[in-house]
């Protein structure tokens, strides 16, 4: 099996790139499987706090399952539940995910950027969900996610034709935080990645779950697991520690000031 997930890493983070340009970084059973592996070790090792997520090349972030691929199965579904899941991988991280779209993430790989926490891209990042055109439905959170994020309006309208979202309505719409020049798109995640571990660590991680799990349970209860999970968490925090974290947020907030 060829080493189709490139990693970097810097103190804190570690880059994961998606390494098929030559077939616009589509997911084969062994890229999946690669990805999966690659990111439970990233949960696995202290050392890293944030993962960024990106693509090889400028074309693609992931164009989705590998439809050749899918396309040469002799007999029987063409599409198997596996014990290697990537979506489920990026779930289980529990440190912040950064999602950097170097280009088209179509179906799948739209499925795996909204499995980020937080997305940000290039101009010639593009979405699109082919799902339907395909005549599969999505497995890995789409139709979900999709509709709380944009709205059940807009998601149909994207899940159902199979249209392309540009970089620019993305942003419009929430679906990615910034555009950057292709050449700064790393540059700026490794920039959100850092200050994101200037955070208090255990803060970081246990913020990231207090929203997801609220998220994914109805406002009433959402506040609820606030209330339980902050109380919980802030008796273990004394005022020495608030009173020199609050000197550096003072000075944080005078560099950001000036610059």
């Amino acid at each position: 099996m060829s080493n189709l997930i490139s990693v970097e890493h810097r103190e804190g983070i570690a880059l994961l790139t998606l390494n098929r340009p030559e077939a616009m970084n589509a997911l084969s059973r062994d890229l999946r499987q690669q990805l999966s592996e690659t990111i439970d070790a990233m949960e696995a090792d202290n050392n890293v706090r944030v993962i960024i997520l990106t693509g090889a090349g400028e074309r693609a972030f992931t164009a989705g399952l590998d439809l050749k691929e899918l396309g040469s199965e002799d007999g029987g579904p063409a599409v198997t539940i596996e014990s290697f899941d990537p979506v489920k991988s990026l779930e289980r991280f529990s440190g912040p995910i950064i999602g950097a779209i170097n280009g088209v993430a179509i179906t799948g790989g739209f499925e795996l950027a909204l499995a980020c926490d937080v997305l940000i891209g290039s101009p010639n990042a593009r979405f699109a969900d082919t799902h339907a055109r395909v005549g599969i439905l999505p497995g890995w959170g789409l139709s979900q996610k999709l509709s709380r994020l944009l709205g059940p309006s807009r998601a149909k309208e994207v899940s159902l034709t199979g249209n392309f979202i540009s970089a620019e309505q993305a942003l419009a719409w929430g679906l990615i935080n910034h555009i950057v020049p292709q050449d700064q798109l790393l540059e700026t995640a490794f920039k959100l990645a850092d200050d994101m571990l200037s955070c208090v660590p255990e803060t970081l991680d246990a913020y990231k779950a207090l929203i997801d799990d609220g998220y994914a349970a109805s406002f009433g209860d959402g506040l609820k697991l606030e209330a339980q999970r902050g109380r919980a968490a802030n008796q273990q925090v004394n005022g020495q520690a608030i009173e020199a974290r609050r000197e550096a947020i003072r000075q944080r907030g005078q560099k950001q000031k000036s610059s």
